[in-house]
């Protein structure tokens, strides 16, 4: 399919570099881009721009392939194949270059095109380059379209730039920042004057395969599948003076928003946990639990209804430490019926936390989604992210988050520490707050998250290539086997033991 075509107003050379980087953002290996256009219209500059952007490197040579025809840049990222056809005269002297061999797992930039006859994919970005004499000298004008699935890739971009237009953040210098276990990204953006906002990136994702009931696993749990629901949460804290950051500018369609830079000071340093940073971020889930919270939030000219946390979405997310880490780590494989005993255990178990009074669960409430803010007064120095999964269930939940913190050691009496001043708060609100339920509660929410993350770790590791999560196994299998003292797991305690010994033993 084709889409829309983007024109853009290239008033100098350095729109034509700003263009080639923001187009730099959304290309990869594999794709192709073919060029076109007048003579003279910064062809050459848009190349050697975006070569220089995707290799990382302002000074980057980039000599013209007009007669070499070919010429290929090895990058960090992946290599670009950069060919001028205009000497070709057929394309059968395609394969004698070794065009596909040079082009394959490549991100290949095309001039003359048309020379190349049917050797090029029908999924392509085209740029066009246009002079206007009666603009001026230095005027240049790009059309730039989308061929089949690149289609999609220049909607989305088109979204990003329309976001930072609307922001007053389109000419910023943009720098993508580290990512984490989800499929988001972040751009740290920075104009002349140093001041710094933060590009949300996180496109809507396409449904899963079904794995239960005719679900997929993010229905199931109830993962949100576009930014929708990061805009509402986040308004719905800021109403309650928190420090959600402010959203400038966002695009629902297209997954883009504009975010204010709540920096980079986080709640712990290199000595782990800082006490009185854990402390205030507990009597924050204190002030948010003490409340009766909206189930609906505005969301634009509509509603985003919370989901709930239900028994099923609970019980799916124990299931991945026995789909992941059990075959992949441990060794092991369970038939029907070990499995459905566990299951019928979690059930049990989670009964009780359910029929609880439920409240917002911000669902990743732990060290990586936490800054400082230092000049802000009170519970406003907690800053919050990565709260696009909220849902209602057990308050529990997210002090488990906090104090069970899966990325560094919480020690066992930061950790009781970080109960009791909870528990006060909450008992200064409603002197009914049942701290023996909540203890059994937070031990049973525990230990369902731990399974879940040891399952999450391991699936990082083996699905998505990222080793790095089984540092973290032994830490999260002392919080499993913690939890697991409680009375109200005996069964699944005695599971554990009867069918996964080693992950109890685990130092």
């Amino acid at each position: 399919m084709t889409g829309p075509v983007w024109r853009v107003d290239l008033e100098d050379e350095a729109a034509t570099r700003a263009l080639a980087a923001e187009v730099a953002e959304f290309v990869g290996a594999g794709d192709l881009i073919t060029l076109s256009g007048d003579l003279g219209a910064g062809k050459t500059t848009f190349v050697r721009a975006l070569l220089r952007f995707l290799a990382n490197d302002p000074e980057l040579e980039t000599p013209s392939p007009t007669f070499t025809l070919m010429q290929v840049y090895e990058t960090a990222r992946f290599p670009i194949v950069h060919a001028d056809l205009y000497r070709v005269q057929d394309p059968g002297e395609l394969v004698e270059l070794g065009w596909h061999e040079a082009s394959e797992g490549a991100l290949v930039l095309v001039e003359w095109a048309e020379r190349a006859g049917g050797e090029l994919a029908a999924d392509r970005l085209d740029v066009a380059l246009f002079s206007d004499a009666h603009r001026g000298p230095n005027y240049r004008r790009a059309e730039i379209s989308g061929h089949g699935a690149m289609a999609q890739k220049l909607l989305q971009t088109r979204g990003a730039q329309s976001v930072l237009e609307r922001a007053g953040w389109r000419r910023a210098q943009r720098t993508r920042l580290q990512g984490d276990a989800s499929t988001r990204a972040y751009d740290l953006l920075r104009r002349d004057n140093g001041e710094t906002a933060i590009l949300m990136i996180s496109p809507p994702r396409p449904d899963g395969p079904a794995i239960k009931n005719g679900k997929s696993y993010s229905a199931l749990v109830h993962l949100a599948e576009n930014i929708g629901p990061f805009v509402a949460v986040d308004a719905g804290l800021r109403s309650l003076g928190l420090s959600a950051p402010a959203i400038y500018a966002a695009d629902l369609e297209t997954g883009f928003a504009v975010l204010e830079n709540l920096g980079t000071e986080g709640v712990v340093d290199a000595d782990g946990p800082i006490p009185e940073r854990y402390l205030e971020a507990a009597a924050v889930l204190a002030f948010l639990h003490s409340r009766d919270l909206l189930h609906e939030l505005p969301l634009g000219e509509r509603h985003y209804a919370l989901p709930s946390y239900d028994l099923d979405a609970l019980v799916t997310e124990t299931e991945l430490l026995l789909e992941w880490y059990a075959p992949h780590i441990a060794g092991l494989t369970f038939a029907s019926g070990p499995r459905a005993q566990l299951e019928n255990a979690w059930r049990a178990a989670l009964a009780a936390p359910l029929a609880e009074k439920k409240t917002w669960c911000l669902r990743d409430y732990h060290s990586p989604n936490l800054l400082w803010l230092e000049d802000r007064p009170g519970l406003r120095r907690v800053g919050l992210l990565d709260f696009q999964d909220c849902v209602l269930g057990p308050a529990a939940y997210d002090l488990v988050s906090l104090a069970q913190d899966a990325r560094v050691d919480v020690a066992d009496d930061l950790e009781l520490k970080l109960l009791s001043a909870y528990a006060l708060a909450r008992k200064r609100v409603a002197a009914e707050f049942d701290m023996a339920a909540f203890a059994a509660s937070y031990a049973v929410m525990g230990a369902q998250r731990a399974s879940k993350i040891i399952g999450i770790f391991a699936r990082l590791d083996r699905r998505d290539n990222k080793p790095a999560y089984l540092q973290h196994l032994p830490r999260v299998a002392r919080y499993l086997n913690k939890n697991l003292r409680h009375p109200a797991l005996a069964e699944i305690k005695l599971w554990f033991e009867q069918n996964m010994p080693q992950l109890l033993s685990e130092p």
